[in-house]
């Protein structure tokens, strides 16, 4: 923003404006401070370094560096820790921040050139993990495309999202994590819950080695009605079971006379009592060497911990879930993800626990009116449609 108050026709002056933004409870030589520190300040918060400041601002580092000195001053209080590699905020630069943010944001609006009528907005930025704007977000934006709002579409991991997006670069970033502080304002999206997947093969072999009878006895067992049941086992998808809950249970029930024609299309069932020491030797697969998402499952659902390598990392879990629907091993993976293939029986839940891993996704957006209306837009249709997600 390059232009100062009095420049766009507001009454007060530019240090009138900073008391009323920073209110009545700070020291009276706030009432002199600059917009112009105020809104570098903002731009290195945001950023994360006087550097990125400088770039987003269009003024050189030490032009930055001098102005972070001046506010320093004249608050009387320390706002940045210099790190090797950029600045940390303060507790007192939290506070301004959230304080500032909003309506130094609207006054850049404000300030903004008013676009010609009939001039196209500008495109809306909009980023997140690759699987989910792929098959969910894209999908449900159709709509909007089809009337002329444009996108642009980046991807990659929650915190760099995020950064980027205090630095300008984003509109929207829909993030597995809620974002730290209040300079970002976020709403729950939509939740995904994790889920223990292998192709049907494996499930085979991992039956006989938790019942101790091998496959071929698994198998015979699974044909007269015998293989114990599932926990969760009415749940589409999960083992042992097609489009209506069938079995035995525990106390070995009897199953309908047609179960046995049918057995050998159906995945074989895993008892209650899975153990995950079973899959020692099973390939994992999964995204990353740290194995973020196998861990969780392993600590939530298992009380343990997860103590191994992957045998394929792929970034991205649409490749995850190609290499253990070919039988490549077993992973965890969102459902809403694998649930296509869980319905058509070529991939099987070996496990459905009562209480499982869920994980709630959020839209973020910077504070404040964005001066392109086609953001509204895409962020309502999102809301929207991640209800039936």
């Amino acid at each position: 923003m390059k232009h100062r108050m009095t420049d766009i026709g507001f009454p007060m002056a530019a240090g009138e404006y900073a008391a009323a933004i920073l209110g009545p409870v700070e020291t009276a030589s706030l009432a002199s401070l600059d917009l112009n520190l105020l809104r570098t300040f903002l731009a290195v918060y945001r950023s994360g370094s006087f550097t990125g400041a400088a770039r987003l601002l269009g003024l050189s580092q030490p032009t930055v560096t001098t102005q972070m000195r001046a506010l320093e001053r004249q608050t009387g209080r320390e706002l940045f820790e210099r790190l090797p590699r950029g600045v940390r905020p303060t507790p007192v630069a939290d506070e301004l921040a959230a304080r500032i943010a909003a309506p130094l944001d609207e006054l850049a609006a404000v300030a903004s050139p008013t676009p010609p009528a009939g001039a196209r907005a500008e495109p809306v930025h909009l980023a997140g993990p690759a699987e989910l704007l792929c098959s969910r977000a894209l999908p449900a934006l159709a709509p909007l495309i089809a009337e002329g709002v444009r996108l642009r579409v980046a991807t990659g991991l929650t915190d760099p999202l995020l950064d980027e997006l205090r630095a300008g670069r984003h509109d929207l970033v829909i993030a597995t994590t809620r974002p730290r502080g209040r300079t970002l304002h976020a709403v729950p999206l939509t939740d995904e819950e994790f889920v223990l997947v292998a192709a049907p093969i494996w499930a085979e072999r991992l039956t006989g080695r938790l019942t101790g009878r091998g496959p071929a006895r698994a198998a015979e067992d699974e044909v007269h009605g015998q293989a114990p049941g599932v926990r969760g086992a009415e749940r589409q998808g999960s083992i042992g079971q097609g489009s209506e809950p069938q079995g035995s249970n525990e106390q070995g029930a009897e199953r309908p006379a047609s179960a046995g024609r049918n057995a050998e299309k159906q995945a074989p069932a895993v008892p209650d009592s899975f153990d995950p020491a079973v899959l020692h030797e099973v390939p994992l697969i999964t995204y990353a060497e740290d194995l973020p998402i196998a861990r969780r499952y392993w600590r939530h659902v298992f009380g343990r911990r997860l103590s191994r390598t992957a045998a394929v990392t792929v970034p991205d879990l649409r490749g995850v879930l190609a290499a253990v629907a070919a039988g490549a091993g077993f992973s965890v993976l969102p459902r809403y993800l694998c649930q296509d293939l869980l319905a058509s029986g070529a991939l099987v839940a070996l496990l459905e626990p009562e209480d499982p891993p869920i994980n709630t996704g959020f839209l973020v957006q910077r504070p404040g009116a964005s001066d392109n209306p086609d953001v509204a837009r895409v962020r309502a249709l999102l809301l929207r449609a991640a209800r039936s997600w």
